[in-house]
């Protein structure tokens, strides 16, 4: 698989903390989300493919049940709302709002 995170899929994206790695996560999200209220689509992908790969990493590294089962469906929800029919109904303002935290919390630490 080629990957466009290569040096995190090479083993660096396990040694950072969950928070870290959600933190990152969002950044990607953030970057569709804004590609696509600009209507490029194009970038708001490739965003969007940046994004479900770092939640793939993020899988692979999880070692609990739970933290695999979100991620698992935050991916589920996160695909639907690009690609799907949003069935869950999310929008731009409820994934900034699950991500921030994240970015919140990883600042706060440093």
């Amino acid at each position: 698989m080629s990957y466009e995170h290569k040096e995190l899929a090479e083993g660096r994206w396990g040694k950072l903390s969950f928070l870290e790695q959600m933190a990152n996560i969002g950044s990607e999200v953030e970057r569709a989300l804004n590609w696509q209220a600009k209507n490029n689509r194009v970038y708001s992908e490739k965003a969007f493919c940046r994004a479900l790969e770092l939640m793939d990493l993020t899988l692979d590294a999880a070692d609990t049940f739970p933290r695999r089962k979100e991620i698992a469906r935050v991916r589920e929800i996160f695909a639907d709302y690009f690609f799907g029919e949003n069935e869950f109904q999310s929008s731009a303002v409820s994934w900034r709002s699950y991500f921030s935290p994240f970015a919140y919390a990883v600042r706060k630490n440093y």
